[in-house]
């Protein structure tokens, strides 16, 4: 699919969520919209995740109408990265959806899903048996626990998943490869190899970064945590230059404390392509 030839620009990147656990009133939680054509694909699905990508639609972005959201890829299973599942399952039910939400990850995403049904039985109950109008389909879930590999093609994407550090279990970091673009991105990771294998001369690279200057001001212990789990800017920027992407977007950004502009100075100190810190809505 990497050599198909198109005219004009069809995929973009749509920023839904760049925040972390930290309750930051302006950025929501980590979600990235990849849409080709008129279909968009979802990787993680933060707290707001149905909210934002309505507001994406006020802002322009028409594909991302909620009833339209059917097809997403979870990087791994915090709660910051899925606590919106339930958002994105039962939200586009209630307003419209008539296609089945088909989701990808790693192992333990199966468990989840059946939970969550579980948990809100007696709302499917009142909404499928009672007076409210229910398309079919509306609440149908299809889950696929994934291998590192290609997991997913139609006619607009390719996409595959392939393994990252960040902790003792399943972790992925997603390549979709579109008629006109190549995008990566990392999900939560150290540094990783695969990473920059899978990334190489990517278009596009969305990469989660903390400040270096920020990550002094922690304790001990997390210090080792985030040391372990994540990826400073200084990290970042040695990566960015072996993978050479034509654009480097921050998101999940760890500031500390930190400013935006002291972050980017810490990456440009060492990487000087060309490098966004993102934020929520942003459309690249």
């Amino acid at each position: 699919m990497s050599n198909m030839i198109t005219t004009s620009p069809i995929t973009r990147v749509v920023l839904l969520g760049t925040g972390t656990p930290n309750a930051d009133p302006l950025r929501f939680g980590p979600s990235v919209a990849v849409v080709v054509n008129d279909q968009p694909y979802l990787v993680d699905f933060g707290p707001g995740v149905v909210r934002r990508a309505a507001a994406a639609v006020a802002n322009g972005v028409k594909e991302l109408a909620p009833s339209r959201l059917t097809r997403a890829f979870v990087t791994h299973l915090h709660s910051d990265h899925t606590s919106g599942y339930p958002d994105l399952i039962f939200t586009p039910g209630v307003i419209g959806r008539n296609q089945p939400l088909e989701v990808f990850g790693p192992t333990g995403l199966r468990s989840m899903t059946n939970h969550i049904m579980e948990a809100y039985r007696e709302d499917l109950r009142e909404r499928i048996e009672g007076l409210e109008p229910t398309a079919a389909g509306a609440y149908d879930i299809q889950v696929h626990e994934v291998q590192p590999g290609v997991v997913y093609q139609d006619e607009n994407v390719q996409v595959t998943a392939f393994s990252v550090r960040h902790g003792t279990w399943p972790a992925y970091g997603y390549k979709f490869v579109t008629p006109d673009r190549t995008i990566v991105v990392s999900g939560d990771s150290a540094p990783s190899k695969n990473l920059v294998e899978h990334a190489r001369d990517c278009d596009i690279l969305v990469h989660e970064v903390y400040s270096v200057k920020g990550f002094s001001t922690r304790s001990a212990d997390w210090q080792k945590y985030h040391s372990n789990m994540h990826t400073s800017t200084h990290e970042l920027a040695e990566i960015a230059l072996k993978i050479q992407p034509k654009l480097l977007i921050l998101y999940h950004q760890l500031f500390w404390n930190a400013t935006e502009e002291e972050l980017l100075a810490e990456i440009r100190s060492r990487y000087s392509g060309n490098t966004v810190s993102g934020h929520d809505l942003d459309v690249f």
